[in-house]
């Protein structure tokens, strides 16, 4: 008899047809549950791999043995003239049927009924979250909220997402890496403007910058299931691009082009590109397809540069940055976009000590208002202004209404977004700005800034043990994160734990965080010779610019008196770390100082978020 007739007397076959339509009804309806229940992956990850170990022996089960009406039996134990077996294969057929049915069930309910019902269900509670928010100057609006939580119910249709990866540049000289930069995250802003595609942010998509990448892998970080890729290559004035089109599961190329133009056609090879992803993912718009701004092509290529030499930080790049925008403006004096570049520039080198702080401040601001008069509806314009609004100024009704302009604009964008969060969590409500710093991971899963963002919240709100997860999530990613570890040995502190907080410190990369956590551990140790010796000298260092951080330092070792004396001189000299004072974790031994409410009215926030901010 052949190995085949064999396999099939002994219904080793229909045993293993079962058994496989089994194990996927039993692993759909776990998923439900352990969504449900919100159990972590590696939960579902194991018990797949697990019935996929099975299935082997499952298989050898049934050729080894066979069920009688005297019970279980060794195959070769059995008389062939007395087996049972097509009678067990009917009994098979008959159980493989029902799964089947329940399977194709299981499939019509969850498509049909639980699938809308949780969609409804997720924009319901997002809608009266937002509904029950308490309506002030100082807050943003239940319509910009309303809104987003619509766009992001649209985006969850995994079908209708994608990431755009940064070009690679193939000129001759290789020295066209802004432009090709530049080129992938204007495609992608532009795509980020059809409501009805979830677009990868910048920073998420740009971190495999440089990388030998896996398309599968990217996109299950990215959480696309799109991704659109291309080159550059510059040689005087002309342009080839060539973008495609992939399907991140298969790898498939959905759609290819190369255009050969010269840099004045740039906004219309943009358009084109995005024509042709919308064609391709068959999305159906119901407005207009959003098109590229033109403006003077030099101008616009002094921007990219401008941006590509910002991205690399510090004061040499700094200074370039300052240069390319200018020479933009030269051209193009009323460049919006190269306004509002120039103003973030000139902030940096403000925070960095590049700038004096005074005049800093004042090119920064008058660069924004620029933006903001020769644009209107640029979003980020009005994100930026309220960061410096709330930061520096502590003017927090004009924020509220810079950053409500800002959600109005681009609900879904990742900068208005975060200043929202910001400003919220500034005004004593960090449980709002978590809902914020959630939307903007949401688009942008490796954004370092609001990784970093949320944690904080967290530790904020006293959650300690989330906050200290969130921060090990982030150094996950990026193990020489500054200030990360110090934040860790902050909350360690906070729980008692003096011995690990000194060992995470070692791991910090920047010096003066770590010395700044090594004081704050050594007050806790005990050795408070050592630790006055070191603020000294951190005094020394550091009082130009740091009176907030040397306060919060005297309020852990509970000299209320000299904190208030460094934060009065903070608020002097306009610390911009002086806006984080209503919920900085470190003052919650001054909440109950007469001095503490005097405080925050001066600052101009408001006393509930101080009532909030208490132990």
């Amino acid at each position: 008899m052949s190995l085949f007739n064999e396999l099939k007397r002994r219904n080793v076959f229909r045993v293993g047809i079962a058994y496989v339509i089994a194990a996927w009804l039993v692993a759909q309806v776990l998923q439900l549950v352990f969504d449900s229940f919100g159990t972590p992956d590696w939960v579902m990850k194991t018990l797949l791999v697990l019935l996929a170990t099975g299935l082997p022996f499952v298989l050898f089960f049934a050729w080894a043995f066979e069920l009688t009406p005297e019970g279980l039996k060794r195959e070769s134990e059995v008389d062939r003239t007395r087996s049972v077996t097509p009678q067990t294969g009917k009994k098979l057929d008959r159980i493989s049927m029902v799964v089947l049915l329940l399977a194709l069930g299981y499939f019509a309910v969850d498509k049909f009924v639980l699938s809308p019902a949780r969609d409804a269900a997720l924009v319901k509670a997002t809608t009266q979250a937002v509904t029950e928010q308490a309506i002030t100057e100082q807050e943003v609006t239940e319509k910009a909220l309303i809104d987003q939580a619509k766009v992001a119910s649209q985006a969850t249709d995994m079908g209708k997402s994608i990431a755009v990866l940064p070009f690679v540049d193939m000129s001759p000289d290789k020295d066209q890496e802004y432009m090709s930069d530049g080129i992938a995250e204007e495609l992608l802003n532009l795509l980020a403007k059809i409501p009805e595609l979830k677009v990868a942010s910048r920073s998420s998509a740009f971190q495999f910058k440089g990388e030998k990448i896996d398309l599968v892998d990217v996109a299950h970080k990215l959480k696309v299931a799109y991704v659109l890729e291309g080159s550059v290559r510059k040689a005087g004035n002309q342009l080839r691009i060539t973008a495609q089109l992939i399907k991140a599961d298969d790898g498939f190329h959905l759609w290819s082009e190369t255009y050969d133009r010269s840099l004045d056609n740039i906004f219309a090879i943009q358009d084109e590109i995005s024509a042709a992803v919308v064609d391709a993912l068959k999305i159906e718009l119901l407005g207009a397809a959003p098109k590229a701004k033109v403006v003077n092509p030099e101008a616009y290529a002094l921007l990219l540069k401008a941006r590509f030499v910002y991205a690399k930080w510090g004061k040499e790049n700094f200074a370039a940055a300052v240069e390319a925008y200018q020479q933009a403006l030269a051209i193009d004096p009323d460049y919006a976009e190269a306004w509002a570049g120039l103003s973030v520039t000139y902030l940096s080198q403000t925070q960095s000590g590049y700038l004096e702080g005074e005049k800093g401040l004042t090119l920064a601001r008058g660069a924004v208002d620029k933006a903001v008069a020769l644009d209107p509806n640029l979003a980020t314009a009005w994100a930026r202004l309220s960061l410096i609004q709330s930061v520096f100024e502590w003017d927090w009704a004009g924020a509220g209404k810079s950053v409500q302009k800002a959600l109005e604009l681009a609900p879904t964008d990742a900068l208005a977004l975060s200043a929202a969060g910001n400003l919220a969590n500034l005004l004593g409500r960090p449980d709002e700005g978590l809902v914020y710093c959630q939307r903007v991971l949401a688009v942008d899963p490796l954004n370092m800034i609001n990784l970093y963002n949320a944690a904080d919240m967290l530790h904020r709100q006293g959650r300690l043990e989330e906050s200290e997860l969130a921060f090990r999530k982030l150094l996950e990613l990026n193990p020489e994160d500054w200030g990360s570890h110090t934040q860790l040995a902050i909350i360690m502190l906070q729980q008692d734990r003096a011995h690990d907080a000194w060992t995470e410190l070692e791991l910090e990369v920047d010096p003066q965080q770590q010395e700044y956590g090594r004081i704050l551990a050594l007050f806790s140790l005990g050795k408070d010779e050592e630790a006055r010796q070191r603020l000294d000298q951190f005094i020394e260092n550091n009082q130009s610019w740091g009176p907030f951080l040397i306060a919060t330092i005297y309020a852990w070792n509970q000299d209320a008196d000299t904190a208030f004396k460094w934060l009065d001189r903070a608020y002097a000299q306009r610390d911009g770390l002086m806006s984080n004072v209503l919920m900085e974790p470190l003052f919650t031994k001054l909440h109950d100082d007469p001095r503490w409410l005097p405080l925050i009215d001066k600052m101009g926030l408001p006393r509930a978020g101080a009532s909030a901010a208490q132990p």
